[in-house]
C-alpha cells in the first residue's frame, strides 16, 4: 500500500504523515509504525529518496535514475517544484575547480 501511494502521486513530495493518511484512507488497519519503517527500507532500497527542504520533517518522492535535479520550495504553502538547470550544474563545477574542493551537496536560500 506505501509503494502503491509512491506510484499514485509520482510528482509529489510526501511527508510521512501524507503517506500516512494516503494509505490510513484505503488501509484502515494500518499504524503509523509500519508506514515509518516501510519509509525507512524503501529509502534503504533506493526505491524512494528523502528530501530535507528544512521545513522540520522529511519529505520522500520516487527515486528515479534521471539526472539531477533540484527544487524550489514555497516557504509559505510548502510546495514543492523540481527543476533541472544545466548552468547552475555549471556554476558550481566552475566554483568547486576554481577554489579547489569537491560538492558534497548544497542548498540555495
Amino acid at each position: 500500500a506505501v509503494l502503491e501511494t509512491f506510484l499514485s502521486n509520482p510528482d509529489r513530495h510526501l511527508s510521512a504523515d501524507d503517506v500516512y493518511s494516503l494509505v490510513k484512507s484505503t488501509n484502515p488497519e494500518i499504524g503509523v509504525a509500519t508506514v515509518y519503517r516501510t519509509l525507512e527500507l524503501f529509502r534503504e532500497l533506493h526505491i524512494i529518496s528523502e528530501q530535507d527542504f528544512g521545513q522540520g520533517m522529511s519529505r520522500y518522492e520516487c527515486a528515479s535514475d534521471d539526472s539531477h535535479h533540484h527544487h524550489i520550495v514555497c516557504l509559505s504553502c510548502g510546495r514543492v517544484w523540481e527543476f533541472s538547470s544545466a548552468t547552475l550544474e555549471r556554476v558550481e563545477r566552475q566554483l568547486a575547480k576554481e577554489h579547489d574542493f569537491e560538492v558534497a551537496g548544497h542548498n540555495l536560500q
